[in-house]
């Protein structure tokens, strides 16, 4: 397995008065019911000395169904696989979000240096570097203002988001954002979109990585 000491480095984050500009032009704000003038006025007084940080509404209020169809690769819009209807049920999972419709998110990491490691061999990985795996919307926020983190071969997987079933259990798939091949049930159509699926708890995949934080807050003026 390769050192976790080691990871990519990724381009500073617009700013965020132009991160919040972006999500109204998107419509993320109706999607969320937050008024466009709220979302730049928070914008505005959490980006004075943010540094480079991430912009992201909660869940409940934009779920990665509603996000996801706003991704865009190659000029492809993107989508969710059509074996996981119940994608917004994957919630989050041993992660504690900011108790607010809009919260921050700092020290973004794809997580390249994980490729080829399970989901069950990462958790623990990023726990020990007192590390915070992304949500699926969160990803979803991340792509949506810096599409070109999306790379063929080099995506990621965004196990702060669990499914827990009836009997309690957690469900074995576990969410990732890549890139379609167009084939199966993609359809030929969707070959190099931004696609929103999942893999198996267990298994490793040697082209995607870990997507984490080094935290979250809830700004307070």
């Amino acid at each position: 397995m390769p050192d976790i000491s080691s990871s990519a480095a990724v381009a500073p984050l617009p700013p965020l008065a132009a991160q919040a500009e972006h999500l109204i032009a998107l419509g993320v704000h109706e999607l969320a019911g937050i008024p466009a003038q709220e979302l730049r006025a928070f914008a505005a007084d959490a980006g004075r000395g943010a540094g480079d940080t991430l912009l992201a509404v909660h869940p409940d209020r934009a779920p990665a169904s509603a996000l996801a169809p706003l991704l865009r690769h190659d000029g492809k819009p993107g989508f969710v696989v059509t074996d996981m209807p119940d994608v917004d049920r994957f919630g989050p999972c041993g992660v504690e979000l900011p108790d607010a419709p809009l919260y921050l998110i700092t020290g973004l990491d794809r997580g390249d240096h994980l490729a080829g490691w399970s989901p069950q061999e990462a958790l623990p990985a990023l726990a020990r570097q007192d590390r915070t795996p992304l949500l699926l919307t969160e990803g979803i926020h991340w792509l949506l203002q810096q599409p070109a983190v999306l790379e063929r071969n080099r995506c990621f997987m965004t196990i702060g988001s669990r499914l827990r079933k009836a009997n309690g259990a957690l469900d074995a798939r576990t969410p990732a954002l890549w890139i379609s091949n167009g084939t199966g049930r993609d359809g030929r159509e969707r070959r190099n979109a931004p696609k929103a699926g999942w893999c198996w708890w267990g298994n490793r995949h040697t082209w995607l990585g870990f997507a984490s934080a080094a935290g979250r807050r809830r700004w307070i003026p």
